[in-house]
This record gives C-alpha cells, sequence and structure tokens, in this order.
C-alpha cells in the first residue's frame, strides 16, 4: 500500500530498488533500449503475417490538445510557397516548373513523441547517475539525446489494451490507476508474453473519449495511466519501451497527496526506461481485437533532433 503522504520516501526506496545506474557502463545513452538487441528485432520482423500497417501516431496540426501548459502549443504549419505562387508565376522558376514548400513550429512534445532520457531528473540527477547540469543546458541534451534513439527503437510491439479489459466500452475512467494485476489480466486475456526488450503499448481508451467528447484536459488533465506501484513491474519486465495513449503515461491525479508525475522520477532518471505518450493506439487495438493477435513489428525511431530531450514520432505497428 503507498503511503500518500510521503512521495518523497516511496520515490527514494523505489529509485533505490530499480536502478539501472551502471548496467550498461558508464557511457551509456540508451538505457532499457539496451535490452532490444539483434535477435530481439528479428523475433518482432518474423511476426509480419499480413502486411497490415498501422500508423500510432496522433495528427501534427493547429487542432491539437495542446493549451499552453508549460508553453507548450499546438503545431503551426505555414506555407512558404504555394500552387497560387506558381499558377500566378511569381516563383522564377524557368519553363513552367512550380513548387510548394512549408514550415512547421512546434514544441517537440506537442503530439505523438518520446520522452528523451534528458526529459526528466531526479534530486538533480539525471540517467546513469550524471548531474543534470552537465548533462542538460541551454545548448541541449549534451549526452542523451534524443538522437541515440533514432536507430535503435524497432523491434517486437505488444499491444495491452487495458481499456477493453478492464474498462467499460473499451475505455477506462480518468484517474484509474493501472496496477500490475491489470496488465497481468490484459496478458492473460490476450494471450501474448510480455518480456526482454518489448516495446509495450498499453492503451486506456482515454484518446477515443477525447475524439468523442472534446479535448478538454486531456493534454495535463486527469487521466487513467500507471500506477506508482507498477515501477516494479516495469523494472523486472525488463521492456525496453512503455506508450500510452495519454498524455502523461502514469495516473492523474497522482496517487499522493501533492505529487507531480512520481513515476517519471523513477522510470526516466534511474531505471533509463524510454517512455511514449499521445500515441494513437485505437485502429492497431481494433484490428488486434478483431484477429485475437497482439504482437506485432514495430518501428518507432524519434526525429533525430540533435540535443532534444523528447522528439516527434511517427510509430508503424505491422502485423
Amino acid at each position: 500500500m503507498l503511503d500518500r503522504t510521503d512521495p518523497e520516501g516511496a520515490i527514494a526506496e523505489a529509485a533505490a530498488k530499480y536502478s539501472n545506474w551502471g548496467r550498461w557502463g558508464d557511457d551509456d545513452v540508451l538505457g532499457t533500449v539496451n535490452f532490444i538487441d539483434e535477435a530481439k528485432r528479428r523475433e518482432g520482423a518474423a511476426l509480419v503475417r499480413r502486411g497490415a500497417s498501422f500508423s500510432l501516431s496522433q495528427r501534427f496540426d493547429m487542432d491539437g490538445p495542446q493549451k499552453g501548459w508549460r508553453r507548450r502549443t499546438n503545431p503551426v504549419h505555414t506555407m512558404l510557397d504555394t500552387g497560387t505562387d506558381a499558377a500566378l508565376g511569381n516563383q522564377g522558376f524557368p519553363h513552367g516548373i512550380g513548387g510548394a514548400d512549408d514550415v512547421v513550429a512546434m514544441p517537440l512534445q506537442c503530439s505523438t513523441q518520446w520522452d528523451g532520457l534528458g526529459h526528466i531528473f531526479d534530486h538533480g540527477k539525471a540517467w546513469n547517475g550524471r548531474p543534470a547540469e552537465k548533462v542538460v543546458t541551454s545548448d541541449g541534451d549534451l549526452v542523451t539525446g534524443i538522437e541515440h534513439m533514432a536507430a535503435p527503437v524497432a523491434g517486437r510491439g505488444v499491444l495491452l489494451d487495458v481499456g477493453r479489459v478492464a474498462g467499460e466500452d473499451g475505455e477506462l475512467p480518468d484517474g484509474f490507476a493501472i496496477t500490475e494485476e491489470h496488465l497481468q489480466a490484459a496478458i492473460d486475456a490476450h494471450g501474448v508474453t510480455v518480456g526482454r526488450g518489448d516495446i509495450v503499448c498499453v492503451r486506456t481508451g482515454q484518446l477515443t473519449r477525447a475524439r468523442r467528447d472534446g479535448w478538454g484536459d486531456y493534454a495535463g488533465g486527469p487521466a487513467p495511466g500507471l500506477s506508482f506501484t507498477t515501477a516494479g513491474w516495469l523494472h523486472r519486465t525488463e521492456i525496453a519501451a512503455i506508450a500510452t495513449d495519454t498524455w502523461g503515461f502514469e495516473v492523474r491525479p497522482n496517487e499522493f497527496d501533492d505529487a507531480f508525475q512520481p513515476l517519471h522520477q523513477v522510470a526516466i532518471p534511474n531505471m533509463g526506461l524510454l517512455i511514449g505518450e499521445l500515441w494513437d493506439l485505437d485502429a492497431l487495438a481494433a484490428d488486434c481485437a478483431a484477429d485475437g493477435v497482439h504482437e506485432f513489428w514495430l518501428t518507432a525511431g524519434p526525429i533525430p533532433v540533435t540535443g532534444a530531450v523528447g522528439a516527434p514520432v511517427n510509430p508503424i505497428a505491422v502485423k
């Protein structure tokens, strides 16, 4: 049982118990993504049977969920050259050729994305015990920038549709804490295994509800999500990464009287776990429910923005 009055103590205990500092050497920049080896990728690739593919990304546009928290906005898409410019002959190109060009300005974590290992600190320490001020400066993440994740995040994906297994009409209510028991119930219901090197996708159904009822406080408000008590499961299973269809991965409000994202504080800087948020799992989940297959090849490399502490991704699941 959690002591709701003592987040500091609970975080310290979990951080010490589930730390991976030094596990892959002092210079490590990948954390749990080290669990994805060549054999794991071959295992994932062998799961492709039908050739059906699913994008697990929300759209990047001005109609997204962001409301300005921490200065996060939705993407601003601006055209630099258009068909109108071409038709009017304003582009200065020869022999009738014309073109269109555009630019996007956006926070890197405004839609479907990975949290990099430099995103969260624990008492001034970054992943692997490094001083936070030596890792992330005004020049960006000088050590564990998201660019290091561009190639290795590809392998066996597993969908745990906790919304369908434990929810009502496929959705968990806001504030629903997903425990290890809920995760295991989904594993059993889907007939899958979860273990070393897997990329686990947890569907809560909150995005489904937001699409139906409006964004509301989807980006930062109450949400279903993983319980702080799942820290042991996340460590013990040796999964490479985990992603959810919610803004914050863990249950909100958090399970302590006064806390902010305590599971992040354990999972990222201490465990080295790669965390994905704002993923769109609905189409994949519908297909998995139809054919009963909840494992697939998944490639999910982030845009390699040098020194970024998070970055957009268009994950592709292939069954």
